[in-house]
């Protein structure tokens, strides 16, 4: 993740390397040593002074995550371009399909529900915004474990419900698709939104019973998922 783009201020251009490596998700210090490229204490000492101004935070393994001050100031000067065209985009998907529509991002060993479009009628699986799932099954989980470092991805494979042959799957068809994975009787198809780093920063997913998604959910609705999930991408990268 070394870059040679440089600002001309040491520090500033060390600590966006702190930032920028752990958009993904949590690190520990030796993991950000090696996605900066930075010295050992160079990174330490960094990560703490970001964290004691709420820039990074520490998850339950003790790692460090992007802190609420980021999401603070973004909603402040109003540039959570994400959530902004999160809204029209899931009520298309959900229109479009037939199903409850949901993005989620990655929150240290869950995932985030940050938005949500539900079927206003009949059967469906209803995850509101602000609900926490697990990252150890369903194809969100899969969608935004999948594209993760090698060492990561094998942690976040231990426990889940799916496994390593199944995510090269994922990378390769570019969507994911799961059928009773999280809970009994539930369905989903789930597509990658990516940041201006190419990186995957959420997953767009619909959700329904397996009766009327089948079990090829994918095979209906990958198409309409990774159209709504291109969208949030250009709504991210564009400018």
């Amino acid at each position: 993740m070394t870059s040679n783009s440089s600002s001309g201020v040491g520090v500033i251009d060390k600590a966006a390397l702190v930032l920028s490596a752990l958009e993904a998700g949590p690190a520990s210090l030796a993991e950000l040593v090696s996605l900066t490229g930075l010295a050992r204490p160079t990174a330490h000492r960094l990560a703490v002074a970001l964290e004691y101004h709420r820039f990074v935070n520490r998850d339950l393994q003790g790692r460090f995550v992007l802190g609420p001050r980021l999401a603070e100031l973004s909603s402040a000067a109003g540039e959570d371009r994400l959530l902004a065209a999160a809204g029209p985009v899931l009520a298309h998907l959900r229109d479009r399909t037939g199903e409850s529509a949901q993005l989620f991002r990655r929150q240290g060993d869950l995932r985030l529900c940050v938005a949500a479009a539900e079927r206003p009628v009949g059967l469906r699986d209803s995850v509101p915004v602000g609900a926490t799932l697990s990252m150890r099954a369903g194809s969100a989980a899969q969608v935004l474990l999948a594209w993760e470092e090698p060492d990561r991805l094998h942690t976040g494979l231990r426990g889940a419900r799916f496994s390593a042959t199944m995510l090269s799957g994922v990378r390769r068809r570019g969507w994911a698709q799961s059928i009773a994975e999280r809970e009994r009787g539930v369905a989903s198809v789930s597509a990658p939104v990516r940041g201006p780093s190419n990186r995957v920063v959420a997953a767009v997913s619909i959700s329904g019973p397996v009766d009327r998604l089948t079990r090829q959910p994918g095979r209906l609705h990958a198409e309409s998922v990774i159209e709504a999930a291109r969208v949030l991408t250009e709504a991210l990268t564009r400018g």
